[in-house]
């Protein structure tokens, strides 16, 4: 089944750097209500999941598709995801895919839901040839469940408390075996909320794998302006807590690193987005793509990613493997990056570091750090004024990191960085390359393993 997922951003980890998605706002409606969640709110800016800048009708959406797949040679797959969910909306959701499935046969078709209502479609997935699901499972105990859902609409009628999250949990269960007998490959979605399931995601993970899911991606929370969680004071995890609970459910299932919590009308490389589904200038771009170009630039996408990977399971056969724990003489690497694969990206204009274990066996993803932007130019991060408090999250944001890699970081973050143990190295490149060079660097000038931060 993993072949499925060769050309997939957001299932293959390799592919996330060569090949892009499109994420289709046809859904308004939702079936449940997360307390994390404010549906009311919504802002251009912001890149978390259900946020859109406008909801498209399925013609629209599919016209959509054909201004962006003859100018992104690179796109591969096309996803419904929100801003509510695709299976409470299932008019908007298949009319959609149909008319993409139609046009273009090759694209890959994904959709992201609470799993409410999806047993209800395993046939109409499976008739329309999606491939690729991705379903929200917070929690396997009504109890823990009942602390992160307000309410769940079931049948005709609203439930609210316990008795929502049985439903609800019953109903995700179901569905998810359904795609294993199907054969449609499932992704799991957790939201990691501390004080709620934080000490509960490995029995999440359990779960998953028990369903027959392919992998587990573990999210920090993101609290919505005016939602419940709000209201209430909750906060999100820092990066070394999310870690260390992925580091932990890593050791019962594949775990899912890349994530970028993408908006529902994202569009482009994972962390390097073009732009939203309203904001796409199409005419800016000169150069057209038939499908046999698309498909000869895919082909050739394809055997860079598979070179890469047999260069980097010769270098970990190499050095005995690779784990997932820490190798003790691993050094931690935030990178600044727009994509592709690149140091490409000043320390202060990031949004978002990378951050690499990079042991004797090569780099190994650890996850992804959102972060506030620092500065709009070299005279904002030379003096940071009001940009005090940004500045001092970003690098608390990435104490637990040895080197920061960007392609130019201002005197003072750079001073900051290192007061707080960080070693910052100016460097572009290719970051696989540059990461291995920057940990020969950083043992070069004799950090010994005991003070290496732990997660």
């Amino acid at each position: 089944m993993e072949a499925l997922s060769i050309r997939h951003p957001c299932y293959s980890e390799d592919a996330h750097y060569y090949f892009a998605r499109m994420h289709l706002a046809v859904a308004p409606a939702c079936n449940i209500h997360c307390k994390y969640c404010n549906r009311k709110f919504d802002c251009v800016s912001e890149s978390r999941p259900g946020v859109v800048s406008r909801v498209l009708k399925p013609t629209e959406a599919f016209h959509k598709v054909q201004e962006v797949i003859g100018t992104m040679p690179q796109l591969s797959v096309v996803g419904i995801a929100g801003p509510g969910d695709p299976l409470a909306n299932p008019k908007q959701t298949f009319e959609t895919f149909s008319l993409i499935k139609e046009a273009w046969p090759d694209l890959e078709l994904c959709l992201s839901t609470n799993g409410l209502k999806l047993a209800d479609h395993l046939e109409d997935l499976e008739q329309l040839g999606i491939r690729h699901v991705t379903v929200t499972v917070n929690a396997i105990d009504p109890d823990i469940a009942a602390e992160v859902y307000e309410r769940v609409h079931w049948r005709g009628k609203t439930y609210r408390g316990r008795e929502a999250a049985e439903i609800l949990l019953e109903q995700q269960a179901k569905g998810i075996e359904g795609l294993r007998e199907k054969g449609i490959l499932c992704k799991i979605n957790s939201v990691l909320i501390p004080g709620v399931n934080d000490g509960h995601l490995l029995r999440v993970a359990e779960a998953a794998k028990a369903w027959g899911a392919f992998t587990h991606n573990i999210m920090p929370l993101i609290i919505s302006p005016g939602s419940p969680y709000e209201r209430e004071g909750r906060v999100g995890p820092k990066g070394a807590e999310t870690l260390a609970v992925q580091e932990a459910c890593s050791a019962i299932m594949p775990v899912m690193r890349h994530c970028r919590q993408c908006r529902a009308d994202a569009i482009g490389f994972l962390g390097g987005d073009t732009a939203s589904a309203a904001t796409l200038d199409t005419k800016a771009i000169r150069k057209t793509y038939t499908p046999e170009e698309r498909e000869a630039i895919h082909l050739e996408l394809e055997s860079q990613m598979l070179h890469k990977q047999e260069q980097r399971a010769s270098r970990a056969g190499a050095c005995g493997g690779s784990s997932a724990k820490r190798h003790p003489n691993s050094v931690k690497v935030a990178v600044a990056t727009r994509g592709n694969g690149k140091i490409n990206l000043h320390f202060g204009h990031a949004k978002e570091f990378l951050v690499y274990e990079v042991a004797e066996s090569g780099p190994r993803l650890l996850g992804v750090r959102k972060v506030q932007a620092y500065c709009n130019g070299t005279a904002d991060c030379e003096d940071p004024g009001s940009k005090r408090r940004v500045l001092e999250e970003t690098v608390a944001m990435l104490s637990d990191c040895d080197i920061l890699l960007s392609a130019g970081i201002g005197e003072h973050p750079s001073q900051l960085l290192r007061e707080t143990g960080i070693t910052p190295i100016v460097k572009k490149g290719e970051i696989d390359k540059e990461l291995i060079e920057a940990a020969k660097f950083y043992r070069y000038l004799g950090k010994p393993a005991s003070i290496a931060k732990p997660y």
